[in-house]
């Protein structure tokens, strides 16, 4: 077979999954899927796959040509699939691109859709004595492009196949079951991004990136260096949340600090389509080497000065020295710290602060951490935040502002304990540094409900199960007056 079964099969019983009252009609295919031949051939009988693209313009127009064979009806482009096809959605772009002169990278895939098709539509065709085909069936396989750019490309045709072209509204669309199902999934030609990817930095001048594996034709940048990431799925609620998901996929050990989107950027994918990329960009200070990827080669450390001898994208490169320039490095160039290895050799430490607040009745305040959260999903913390560059009491007093609303005086804090932490065996220690406020202003709130989801005081005595283990440690020992733990040692 020129394209994978499986991957086929997959296709097929996804699109079954999203509309299975079409189960009956598309028997005759999943018949065909149990036999050993090839469904996408031409000569495979009572019925084969073919395949279409339904291209929508900003104004939610969706493209129809005149097909010559078919006397004139105006349909979206498409046709048989052809053993030098990937894939079926490959099938669908070369037909587009032979038939209306539309290349790949003029076209996008839609958030909605991402690459499944929007139909599967089964109709019968003519017996062609003159081509010698008996009356068969065509399953045909419709996925969904918008218009990569604002201006419609120029429409070449196929002048042997193809007579005029016509962009219709959705409400004119030829087919019915393609218009009901355009309709309803409200597909308005306005692309979104559909991949993410990490511009991880540590503050100090050095950008991560990820090798890939050497997979041309399976991989996207195959063999080169690029940023981690990946592409949205059906069950993905939000840009971010991809990321973390393929983050948790990549290298789940990996924790970033200050996630936020930074640019938008565009890329090709495989099939050659334009692919719009949310970049977000995150802190992390660490050895890649104690991480344990399970996608690709190796993650490394490189300064921008590094990057013209990598196999990289030219738009990668941009996109890491745009970020340099805009965001100069804390403390000078950077120096690749000494891996930590268990000895006396100095290593640099992360500073965290955290807020003890007490009650009149002894409750101690707690958040409860966002299920999405990079670290401690779902579970009860400190108020709490890393120091950037400002002093400890500067960062404790704006983290309860920005998180909590609480207004603190530098006056009315004391240093109640430290806790000297090592995550996992190999990560980089973190000193973090616990403050009790005797006096403040305001009632705690949700400020950042991307990272807690509620406040709430706790009796000391009766701490929640699902509490970060340096911060019960730090409860009981700011209650029993012992200034210094440690874990993870």
């Amino acid at each position: 077979m020129s394209l994978s079964f499986t991957a086929i099969s997959k296709t097929i019983n996804a699109y079954i999954s999203r509309h299975p009252g079409e189960r009956d009609a598309l028997a005759g295919l999943l018949a065909a899927l149990d036999r050993p031949v090839d469904v996408t051939a031409r000569t495979t009988l009572p019925g084969h796959i073919t395949c279409s693209a339904v291209v929508i313009d900003r104004q939610g127009r969706v493209l129809h040509i005149r097909h010559r064979a078919t006397g004139g009806v105006m349909l979206t482009p498409g046709g048989h699939v052809e053993p030098g096809d990937g894939t079926l959605l490959a099938a669908a772009l070369r037909e587009v691109a032979e038939e209306a002169g539309i290349a790949p990278g003029a076209l996008c895939l839609t958030r909605q859709l991402l690459g499944s098709p929007i139909d599967i539509d089964v109709h019968d065709i003519d017996a062609s004595p003159s081509k010698g085909e008996p009356a068969h069936c065509h399953y045909d396989f419709r996925y969904v492009f918008y218009l990569a750019d604002e201006e419609p490309p120029t429409i070449a045709l196929q002048d042997e196949e193809v007579s005029g072209a016509q962009w219709l509204p959705q409400p004119e669309v030829s087919s019915p079951t393609l218009r009901a199902k355009l309709l309803a999934a409200r597909l308005d030609g306005r692309p979104e991004p559909v991949n993410v990817s990490a511009l991880i930095h540590d503050g100090t001048g050095r950008y991560l990136l990820h090798l890939r594996d050497h997979k041309p034709g399976v991989i996207w940048q195959s063999g080169a260096f690029a940023l981690l990431g990946g592409g949205r799925e059906h069950d993905d609620q939000s840009l971010e949340g991809t990321l973390l998901r393929e983050l948790s996929e990549e290298v789940p050990d990996l924790r970033l600090e200050d996630l936020k989107p930074y640019a938008l950027e565009a890329a090709t994918s495989i099939d050659g389509l334009s692919v719009p990329v949310r970049v977000f960009a995150g802190r992390w200070h660490g050895n890649p080497d104690r991480l344990a990827l399970h996608e690709g080669v190796l993650l490394r450390w490189f300064a921008p000065d590094e990057l013209d001898r990598l196999r990289l994208s030219p738009a990668t490169r941009d996109l890491i020295h745009r970020h340099a320039a805009e965001n100069p490095p804390d403390n000078g160039p950077a120096a690749a710290p000494p891996v930590w290895d268990g000895g006396s050799r100095t290593v640099l430490n992360g500073v965290g602060v955290h807020l003890h607040l007490e009650d009149d009745e002894g409750r101690v305040l707690l958040g409860l951490r966002h299920p999405e959260s990079q670290y401690a999903g779902d579970t009860w913390h400190y108020l709490a935040g890393r120091c950037e560059q400002e002093s400890a009491l500067s960062c404790l007093v704006r983290e309860a502002w920005e998180e909590a609303g609480l207004v603190i005086d530098p006056a009315d804090v004391e240093l109640a304990h430290v806790v000297h932490v090592v995550d996992s065996p190999g990560s980089l220690p973190l000193m973090q540094l616990v403050f009790r406020a005797c006096r403040w202003e305001g009632t705690p709130e949700v400020r950042e409900p991307d990272k807690c989801l509620t406040w709430q005081w706790w009796p000391r005595h009766e701490l929640p199960d699902r509490l970060v283990s340096y911060t019960r440690t730090a409860i009981t020992a700011v209650s029993e007056g012992r200034p210094y733990s440690q874990l993870g040692w």
